[in-house]
């Protein structure tokens, strides 16, 4: 599997290459005019009217590329990262644009987070950004803490606005929902509402793992299955740390391959790698029926067991994916009846 999120669909938008067109520098020069000098590790005095200066500002955010400070309340913010629009949105701003990572349509986020736009974003390209998008939105502030953490592109797009990239010392995409809230809110000025969000959805988590002893201690292979083959998903990653804080462990056996990557590949020969007290799968690009019926598949011990998931809704699986603070309650949710029946 690629180290990019195997979840997420057909990269859109254009490749970030060099901004060439005179039309996307007129632009940028524009957005550059209008918000000032401050972007990336900001060090420089804001030109924001003082009015606008109020509560938790100037907010100060580490990030992998500097300290980003955000002086005053955003206004038009733009949401890039997997699942940073959400986390916007539960803390109460509504992005101007968006990335829909999971291809949802309408405005771009799932059924945990309908209604909370008054007006639909723009989309914006999700692994190659459209920058001139982005540019003739205005923003005041661009969210990418959940992403690659390619170095070209928070330079560009700290051209255009102040961006909060991946946090300090941390890997592409391998962002707990915590971590992300954490920094959003603080960027938003609201770092109060962040913490009572992150308490209120890890309770979820400790009721669900205080209501079902028999999770805790048990292995656990979460995977998937696309057009290219069977994965799983390593320590550190968002599926993994999901169930952990229901008290799984994840397969050693999968863990033991890790690499830098979200996942390992596990090729048919191999297929034994997965099995584990609880083997957790989730469609990718085909059908779920391609899993629960391979005739491999059903030779784990775990499978012919009973003691197995595949992911057959697609909210569901999106929700696991996603692991933002709106996502995972709708998860605990759902998936914990699953796991909890799948053990019996």
């Amino acid at each position: 599997m690629t180290s990019h999120p195997p979840a997420a669909p057909a990269p859109t938008g254009r490749r970030p290459g060099r901004l060439r067109s005179a039309a996307l520098v007129a632009v940028l020069l524009g957005v550059l005019a209008a918000c000032g000098s401050g972007s990336g590790p900001a060090d420089s005095a804001s030109d924001a009217p003082a009015s606008k200066t109020s509560g938790a500002f100037p907010a100060k955010v580490a990030t992998k590329f500097g300290t980003v400070t955000v002086d005053a309340r955003p206004e038009r913010v733009v949401a890039l990262g997997w699942g940073d629009a959400e986390t916007a949105l539960a803390l109460g701003v509504q992005p101007v644009g968006q990335s829909d990572w999971l291809a949802f349509g309408g405005d771009g986020v799932g059924p945990w987070a309908k209604g909370l736009y008054d007006k639909s974003p723009q989309k914006i390209g999700t692994l190659e950004p459209e920058y001139e998008k982005i540019a003739a939105l205005k923003p005041d502030l661009i969210l990418d803490v959940k992403s690659s953490g390619d170095q070209t592109r928070y330079d560009t797009l700290s051209k255009i606005a102040p961006t909060v990239g991946i946090p300090e010392g941390g890997d592409q995409y391998k962002i707990a929902w915590q971590q992300q809230t954490t920094m959003i809110s603080t960027a938003l000025g609201v770092p109060d509402k962040g913490k009572q969000l992150i308490a209120g959805t890890q309770k979820k988590f400790t009721a669900a793992a205080a209501a079902h002893p028999e999770f805790k201690d048990r292995t656990i292979t979460v995977g998937s299955r696309t057009s290219a083959g069977w994965g799983a998903y390593v320590k550190g990653t968002d599926r993994v740390n999901f169930v952990q804080q229901l008290g799984f462990r994840n397969n050693p056996k999968v863990d033991a391959k890790a690499g830098s990557g979200f996942s390992v590949s596990v090729s048919e020969e191999n297929l034994q790698l997965l099995d584990a007290d609880l083997v957790v799968m989730a469609p990718i690009g085909v059908d779920a029926g391609k899993i629960s019926s391979d005739p491999l598949f059903r030779t784990l011990g775990a499978v012919e067991r009973g003691h197995f998931v595949v992911f057959d809704d697609q909210d569901i699986s999106r929700a696991f994916a996603t692991n933002s603070v709106l996502s995972v309650g709708y998860a605990v949710d759902k998936v914990v009846p699953l796991f909890a029946d799948a053990l019996k």
